[in-house]
């Protein structure tokens, strides 16, 4: 890897780790435990982890093997399917009309679980992908990033607004739009460093990565309980992977490789499917199971 190679990895790095911490720091700030223990108890917690981190990730490997995708192609998709509820799913959720308090609940519980949970599954479903005998996945370093960019912001968030909410309030919005602004610049960043990789993804990928997607959302749909706006919480949450922590995980552990332009490549791809998502309930007022 040549200096330019290793400066382009290095400013990847720091953008989506800043990015990353200052987006679930903004979730913390809006969070308080009572908000947290009530999305425990109104959702079908064991069913939803269950969905997220098992089916969803063993779909990918699935559906990456009936197509033979290839590996680096298929990892991309497996870092994706191994990173749920996107720290944007509280925004699609209010712009969906759904229930805005269990999306920030979801949206507070799951980065804490990712942490530890993401490189875990990671390092079981590359055993499933064809040709990944060699592959080296740096699970504890991963894990410490992790910690760093999504327990410890997270965690600082929900501290300050149960101690200080008047400071809370006072530094949520800058906070919010310095983030959003550094997540945008390190999306940006990596798709113009990736992007060969990106346009080499292929249709066939893309069109594998839509199908996953919208199984995901039905899925969530499905166990999301009784109440049609809790349903859709999950549901967006399910199909709306992190894209930032799966670029973080791909730039620890496979930088250089074209694992990142697949994360990018399926990733935008996602954003535009949570739009629709998003759009088909805000504007048709659909009154069943999504479509």
């Amino acid at each position: 890897m040549n200096f330019s190679a290793v400066d382009s990895t290095l400013v990847i790095r720091c953008l989506t780790a800043a990015a990353l911490g200052g987006l679930l720091l903004t979730v913390g700030l809006r969070l308080t435990l009572g908000e947290v223990t009530r999305a425990l108890h109104r959702c079908r917690l064991v069913w939803v982890l269950v969905v997220n981190f098992v089916c969803v990730p063993l779909l990918t490997v699935s559906l990456a093997s009936v197509f033979q995708l290839g590996r680096e192609l298929t990892i991309g998709m497996l870092l994706l399917a191994a990173a749920p509820f996107a720290p944007v799913v509280p925004v699609f959720t209010r712009m969906a009309r759904a229930d805005l308090a269990l999306a920030a609940g979801l949206t507070g519980v799951f980065p804490f679980l990712s942490a530890l949970l993401t490189p875990l599954v990671c390092v079981l479903s590359l055993k499933a992908v064809p040709g990944a005998d060699g592959v080296t996945f740096n699970f504890f370093s991963v894990l410490v990033v992790l910690v760093a960019t999504i327990t410890l912001p997270m965690a600082l968030g929900v501290a300050v607004n149960h101690w200080r909410p008047a400071v809370a309030r006072l530094v949520l919005r800058p906070v919010e739009v310095v983030s959003e602004a550094v997540g945008a610049l390190s999306l940006a960043f990596v798709t113009a460093v990736e992007f060969q990789t990106v346009l080499a993804t292929g249709w066939k990928a893309l069109l594998v990565m839509m199908l996953i997607s919208e199984l995901a959302l039905l899925a969530g749909y499905w166990v999301g309980g009784p109440e049609k706006a809790a349903r859709r919480v999950v549901a967006l949450g399910t199909s709306n992977r992190n894209i930032a922590l799966a670029v973080l995980v791909a730039i620890s552990s496979f930088a250089g490789t074209p694992v990142v332009g697949a994360v990018v490549a399926n990733g935008l791809l996602l954003i535009l499917l949570g739009l629709l998502h998003v759009a088909w309930w805000r504007f048709r007022g659909a009154e069943g199971a999504p479509q």
